[in-house]
């Protein structure tokens, strides 16, 4: 079912024990669908081969498109007075982006289609890649266009670039402090609204890994799952008997007893909440012998992440690197053409 041309973009959510999609008031039956791979229209393999949940027909272009016009949408309002009344009609410039400090770059595409839906018309562009390491005064990107239209958009690509290579910089920071240990930095669901794809992607770009994109797409049993559950135990049963064979079941352990009831419930991972080094070495040495991966979580910050990533955990989750990124530093420089 697809929405009328008029619709703004749906919102879509899986409801719990259904085979049901709401789009915005519509709602579609999934009759026979058994596992993901036979619904394709649904969805889109992302990077690391995750699969994004989407509205039906969409793809990701599209919605990267609709983000940037209601960004641009929002900043304008009825029009740039500003540029308008200082710029001559038709006029065109050269520009320039250029890096303020080092670090690492995510975030091109979103920038670029700022100026191209504003109506840049931009020609002549050079651009660097996402996840290229680059250091203070290094041109980042260079192009033509109209001036009027770059002027406009400015602000608002500034704004998608910025952030996404904060996020890469700071994800990249927490990569190296575990250099040469075998575990891995992820991120969380901590993300902005409407933002995530673009986000997560950010935390790729600067060497980390994804955790779970959305809460169909994996099972993660966290404290108050279990009080309403009634124990760790019941609440990976009821996980077991809900979710397919391929799907890992993760509970959240807090103590080093309720570790013990995790690892004997069936759980595939444990997520080792706020512990001290000296429990999480402990049930790490646990778990040994078993193929239960560990994920350590709660308040890590590159001052204590390489004593967590010694302890022998399989990964580490951070929620900092989306909610708490600095902004990049860079501007974007113009003269006419």
């Amino acid at each position: 079912m697809s929405a009328d041309k008029d619709v703004p973009t749906p919102m879509v959510r899986i409801l719990p024990a259904t085979s049901r999609i709401a789009i915005l008031g519509h709602v579609t039956i999934l009759n026979n669908w058994p596992n993901l791979s036979t619904f394709p229209p649904l969805l889109e393999t992302g990077i690391s081969g995750v699969f994004h949940l989407m509205h039906l027909g969409q793809t990701m272009t599209d919605l990267l498109d609709q983000l940037v016009h209601a960004a641009l949408a929002e900043d304008v309002g009825g029009e740039d007075i500003t540029t308008n009344a200082t710029v001559p009609e038709g006029a065109r410039c050269r520009a320039w982006l250029v890096s303020k400090q080092d670090g690492v770059l995510s975030g091109m595409r979103p920038f670029r289609l700022v100026f191209e839906v504003q109506g840049a018309a931009c020609e002549h562009w050079q651009a660097l890649p996402d996840g290229a390491s680059v250091h203070k005064g290094v041109v980042v990107a260079s192009f033509t266009g109209d001036t009027r239209a770059v002027l406009t958009a400015e602000r608002t690509a500034l704004n998608f670039i910025q952030h996404l290579s904060g996020i890469a910089t700071l994800t990249a920071k927490y990569v190296a402090a575990v250099q040469g240990l075998a575990c891995r930095v992820c991120d969380t669901r901590k993300t902005t609204p409407l933002l995530r794809n673009l986000e997560k992607q950010a935390v790729l770009h600067g060497g980390g890994a994804n955790h779970r994109p959305s809460l169909f797409q994996g099972v993660l049993i966290k404290e108050n799952h279990i009080a309403a559950a009634g124990g760790i135990v019941e609440a990976v049963k009821r996980a077991r008997q809900a979710a397919h064979h391929l799907m890992r079941v993760e509970v959240e352990a807090r103590s080093l007893e309720e570790f013990e009831l995790a690892m004997g419930s069936g759980a595939d991972v444990i997520m080792l909440d706020n512990m001290a080094l000296d429990a999480m070495r402990e049930a790490v040495e646990r778990a040994k012998g078993t193929r239960i991966l560990l994920e350590a979580s709660g308040n890590v910050t590159l001052e204590t992440i390489r004593a967590i990533a010694e302890t022998g955990v399989d990964f580490i989750s951070v929620g900092a690197l989306t909610h708490s990124s600095p902004v990049y530093d860079m501007s974007l420089l113009i003269e006419n053409a």
